[in-house]
């Protein structure tokens, strides 16, 4: 046994990567957080309480690049009063209270001195960790989707010490991984995901779904895969007690031996820590040991996505991603897990075999589709999901239902902000009739409202016309072409190819 984990693991274990072994564009074309050049400079960050972060934590960051077999043994110390302060601010203002009924506008009305007492439980052990209080939220559907609310201050400590662990994790995590991390977001994964599938010779993927991942996490597993590069005993008795600190629903309470707090903040961290080691370590070796052709993977949380040259790869990968996960509390979702023909090449071949036009599929809030340039050629093309857009539209609807006796000034005013945050993540290439299509029913939904305010009010076409030329923003792509922000990235110092 290495610190409680199994050698004979080969994801646990150092990987050495393959002679001359070339990474897949998906992995290789995002930077890393901090890229190259820029890696040593001062971190330090201004607080709106005008303390400085500790730069104490960049000493971390280049011990764990310099070592990583490295274990740390000495990290809480690095949570001191001033990044508890940054912390604070770093947390949602309007967030709603936890257990205790604590807001973040009353605990800061006396912060100093609230962090200050914070800081002297937490090192002298004094520290309690609060249940969760759980809500729930509409899902869509009738469905409800649980919703874990945290105290302040266990949001607080909980925000000190991700930035404190990123310092070391962000060292280790692999370029394939995207959710949850700084300076990386959902369009870097999708843009990572089309360069793969463009440039490398992709002919099938693999559309993974982890069932209730976050619900299922093993947490002695988990436990075991930290103490892998965290030797503090304080920060793991730390974690525990968060795992441990159980959920309060109706007055009644209960504790899970599986799983990462609903909603903490704590939780996404912990989340890629776990997947790290049982999926992201594990499928980069089999690409360079087991993949007879060329495969690509990006995977954002728990949605993984995965491009192969070879159906028999793609078969092989998933029968052992099965008994893989299956070994850590795991299971790939029955239903949302398919592998597919899919690729510049496979309308030819289905089309050769007398098949119908490539299957599609989901990813990130975007339909991922076989289709053809206006020369002809063979391109990827991204549109938004429909179940997601009629799930946006109907709280649009509810909202305008709640704000009807607004002026018009004042509807205009937030319906912009509501259009302009859509296309802010939904105007990609190729996707700019769902974004229209979006205005539209935005507009009519907005015109019913103004018409249900009175039985004499006369909203026309042509009124409307006028309203959304002042208001809504005109439909229009505002993300480049995954292979040029792919190109700028890599002229300001981030990945080589390979």
């Amino acid at each position: 046994m290495m610190n409680g984990l199994e050698k004979s693991d080969p994801a646990i274990v150092a990987v050495k990567p393959a002679n001359n072994g070339a990474r897949a564009s998906a992995e290789w074309v995002e930077p890393r957080a901090g890229t190259e050049g820029n890696t040593d400079q001062a971190r330090t960050r201004r607080t709106q309480s005008r303390c400085s972060v500790s730069p104490g934590l960049d000493r971390v960051r280049q011990a764990a690049r310099a070592g990583k077999k490295r274990r740390f043994t000495a990290l809480l110390h690095h949570v001191d009063v001033e990044l508890l302060e940054w912390a604070y601010f770093a947390l949602k203002r309007q967030a709603a209270a936890g257990v205790d009924g604590q807001t973040w506008q009353g605990y800061g009305e006396d912060l100093h001195s609230n962090v200050q007492a914070l800081h002297r439980r937490l090192h002298c052990g004094g520290y309690r960790a609060l249940p969760v209080r759980r809500s729930y939220i509409d899902k869509g559907g009738g469905a409800l989707r649980p919703l874990g609310i945290t105290a302040v201050e266990d949001k607080v400590v909980q925000r000190a010490l991700v930035e404190v662990l990123n310092a070391i994790y962000e060292e280790d995590f692999l370029e394939m991984s995207y959710g949850f991390r700084a300076g990386r977001g959902a369009h870097d994964a999708l843009d990572a995901l089309c360069v793969g599938i463009g440039g490398e010779r992709v002919n099938w993927i693999l559309d993974a779904d982890i069932r209730s991942y976050f619900d299922t996490i093993d947490q002695e597993w988990l436990i075991k895969m930290m103490e892998h590069r965290i030797g503090d005993g304080r920060v793991i008795r730390l974690v525990r007690r968060w795992l441990r600190a159980g959920v309060l629903e109706q007055g009644k309470y209960s504790v899970s031996e599986q799983g990462t707090p609903q909603g903490a903040v704590i939780s996404p961290l912990l989340a890629n820590v776990y997947l790290h080691y049982v999926y992201d370590l594990w499928a980069r070796q089999w690409r360079e040991r087991q993949a007879k052709g060329q495969m690509i993977t990006v995977r954002y949380a728990d949605d993984l996505v995965v491009g192969f040259e070879h159906e028999a790869d793609a078969r092989r990968f998933w029968d052992e991603l099965r008994e893989r996960l299956g070994r850590f509390g795991l299971e790939l979702h029955g239903l949302k897990t398919r592998l597919l023909e899919f690729g510049r090449h496979a309308a030819q071949r289905r089309r050769k075999r007398g098949e119908g036009k490539p299957q599609t599929f989901k990813f990130l809030g975007f339909v991922f589709i076989c289709g053809r340039s206006r020369a002809g050629g063979f391109q990827l093309k991204r549109k938004t999901r429909m179940d997601r857009m009629r799930g946006k539209l109907r709280e649009i609807e509810a909202e305008l239902r709640r704000r009807m006796h607004q002026t018009v000034a004042e509807h205009g005013r937030w319906l912009r902000q509501v259009v302009q945050g859509y296309n802010a993540y939904h105007a990609v290439p190729t996707n700019l009739r769902a974004i229209g299509t979006f205005r539209y029913h935005v507009a009519n939904l907005w015109r019913r409202t103004l018409k249900r305010r009175s039985q004499r009010a006369k909203v026309t076409w042509k009124r409307m016309d006028r309203l959304l030329a002042r208001w809504l923003p005109t439909p229009k792509i505002l993300h480049p072409w995954p292979e040029r922000r792919f190109a700028v990235k890599q002229t300001q110092g981030g990945s080589r190819m390979p």
